[in-house]
């Protein structure tokens, strides 16, 4: 190849690599809001506490990745689970996720969230810190997100703890007292206790 066509290639390169949108924090936190508003809109409309998980069940799909938390939350580990149980940490780790997660609201009682400034820590990823008010006590809960196919929840922060370290700790003990079968197995007794 002559330095001709070889600087010809260098100049074009720019033109033909097909880049990614830049991450933009406004999105995420425009993505943020939609997913709250479709959580607050379902919480405000659902009978029951058990109605409520399964009603926004598919809202919280939507916008958070499991299968990123999933795979965080096991740790190191992940690597040795064989994708049939890879799949089923994901389904009781959702769940689990899920129902935690509703059990938290009571049907009827709407949160107010106040969105401060998004950070972006990391290319594709954006902090977004939040306040929120639930029956008169005020948190302070930061979504991580990042952009795979769109803007996803990773994690969420509340009071300075993260929802994945916290459920790592758990997962990581029991991973290395009996390796992925201890692990579901501890995802299988959480899910199936009483919330």
């Amino acid at each position: 190849m002559n330095r001709r066509t070889l600087l010809a290639l260098i100049l074009a390169a720019p033109i033909l690599v097909v880049r990614p949108a830049d991450a933009s924090p406004a999105e995420a936190q425009q993505r943020l809001t939609q997913a709250v508003n479709e959580v607050l809109a379902v919480t405000d409309r659902a009978a029951s506490g058990s109605a409520l998980a399964e009603k926004v069940r598919p809202v919280l799909q939507k916008h958070i990745s499991f299968e990123t938390m999933t795979r965080r939350a096991v740790g190191v580990g992940w690597r040795q689970f064989s994708a049939a149980q890879q799949q089923k940490a994901t389904q009781l780790f959702t769940t689990l996720v899920i129902r935690t997660y509703s059990s938290k609201f009571t049907p009827g009682e709407r949160a107010a969230v106040t969105y401060k400034k998004a950070m972006t820590p990391a290319a594709g990823r954006v902090d977004v810190p939040t306040d929120l008010v639930y029956k008169g006590s005020r948190y302070s809960v930061t979504y991580r997100m990042e952009q795979a196919g769109g803007w996803r929840i990773v994690d969420v922060v509340i009071e300075g703890v993260s929802l994945v370290a916290n459920y790592r700790t758990q997962l990581d003990a029991s991973f290395k007292k009996g390796g992925a079968a201890a692990v579901l197995s501890s995802l299988e007794n959480s899910v199936s206790r009483p919330s």
